[in-house]
């Protein structure tokens, strides 16, 4: 039971962090406050979806973008669905990446797809691995005799 409060410590330290870096936002918060004892696991669920979602349709936008021609159309319905899970979870960056990736399919500018693909790649990668590491502290903390709560 030792180890319970420490690890609390950094689970709110590491939580805050992602809030102060923009990585989440009040959505995220929103989402585990739908958490509970009847379903412990939610977010965890939710964020998993999210994440085999995603990674879909980066494969998809990889491969519509390295056609000779381009159906921006299909692009464009690629990054708003991504831009709409990735704002229900509160993975921020990864929307605001969105917004801007929309704005060259509106242009019918490859290059600049291109570009925004790379950059939203990065930053789910990002969410994924920093959420990850919650959820791995979280696990600790449980298997340690303490409890999560959402601040």
């Amino acid at each position: 039971m030792g180890a319970v409060i420490p690890l609390q410590r950094q689970i709110i330290d590491y939580t805050t962090s992602l809030y102060n870096e923009a990585i989440l936002d009040g959505q995220f918060t929103q989402l585990q406050q739908l958490q509970d004892e009847s379903n412990p696991d939610f977010v965890v669920e939710v964020v998993s979806l999210f994440f085999q979602d995603s990674q879909r349709l980066l494969n998809d936008l990889t491969a519509t973008l390295n056609q000779k021609i381009v159906d921006f159309k299909r692009v464009d319905a690629h990054v708003h669905q991504l831009k709409g899970s990735s704002s229900s979870i509160g993975a921020q960056r990864v929307q605001r990446a969105c917004i801007i990736f929309r704005n060259y399919c509106d242009q019918q500018n490859t290059e600049g797809c291109l570009k925004c693909l790379q950059q939203v790649k990065n930053e789910y990668f990002l969410v994924k691995n920093k959420l990850e590491t919650l959820f791995k502290l979280e696990q600790q903390l449980v298997a340690a005799g303490g409890s999560i709560h959402v601040q």
